[in-house]
C-alpha cells in the first residue's frame, strides 16, 4: 500500500510538541503512511507583553502538559524565557538531512524541557549533535547556508497553510491542532483504510 503524508509542524519549545513526538512517528508503524516533520517557529509573548488572562492560561497549559507526560515518565520543567528556536530548528532539518531526526529530536525536547539545552544557542545544538554522532561544524556550515533558506521554505509553507499552533498536523488538507487531537487523527486514518496488517500497539 502506497504511504500517504501526513504533515507535523513543530517547534521544540512547545510542550505539546514535545508530547506528540514519539506517537506521532508511531503512527508510521501503525497506518501506511509517512510523517514529514517541518520546523514551525512559535512567536510568543513576554511577561509584560501579554493580558494577565495571558499568562493564567500559559501556567495552565504548563500544568495540563505535565499531567499527559506524568505518565509516561517525561519530564517538563518551564522554561526560563522566551526562546528563537531557530538554531535548533535548523539542527532538526540537518539531522533529517542525515536520517537522524528521532535521535535529535527526542534528545533536543528532552534536554529543552530540563533546562539543559539552549535552544536558541547554535554551539548548543552543534553539541547535541556531536553527541549524536553527527558533525557539528557541517551543522553550522549548513546554518549559515542551505539550512537558512530550508527552514525559511518552512516557515513559507506553514504560512501556506494557515499553521497557528504546535504540534499541528494535516492530512488531505484537514488540520489538526493539538496533542490531544491525535485520536480524530488516528480515526481520519482508519477511515481512509490505512491501517496496516501487522497493527504494532499505540505508543
Amino acid at each position: 500500500m502506497e504511504r500517504k503524508e501526513i504533515k507535523m509542524y513543530s517547534d521544540y519549545k512547545s510542550p505539546f510538541a514535545y508530547l506528540a513526538f514519539d506517537p506521532a512517528f508511531a503512527l508510521e508503524q501503525r497506518f501506511a503512511v509517512r510523517v514529514r516533520w517541518i520546523p514551525f517557529q512559535l512567536r510568543i509573548k513576554d511577561r509584560g507583553q501579554r493580558s494577565v488572562y495571558s499568562d493564567y492560561k500559559a501556567r495552565y497549559s504548563y500544568l495540563d502538559a505535565r499531567r499527559w507526560a506524568k505518565p509516561r515518565g517525561l519530564w517538563i520543567r518551564g522554561p526560563l524565557k522566551i526562546y528563537d528556536t531557530t538554531p535548533a530548528a535548523i539542527g532538526g532539518l540537518f539531522a533529517q538531512k542525515h536520517g537522524r531526526l528521532l535521535d535529535y529530536g527526542r534528545l533536543a525536547f528532552k534536554q529543552f524541557f530540563l533546562r539543559e539545552f539552549e535552544a536558541d544557542q547554535a554551539d548548543a545544538v552543534a553539541g547535541l549533535l556531536n553527541s549524536i554522532g553527527l558533525s557539528g561544524q557541517e551543522y553550522l556550515d549548513y546554518l549559515a547556508g542551505e539550512g537558512r533558506l530550508a527552514y525559511d521554505r518552512c516557515q513559507e509553507e506553514a504560512a501556506t497553510d494557515h499553521v497557528f499552533g504546535v504540534p499541528f498536523f494535516i492530512f488531505r488538507g484537514e488540520p489538526f491542532w493539538g496533542y490531544d487531537r491525535m485520536p480524530l487523527l488516528e480515526q481520519r486514518l482508519t477511515e481512509a483504510g490505512l491501517v496496516s496488517s501487522a497493527r504494532a500497539p499505540a505508543a
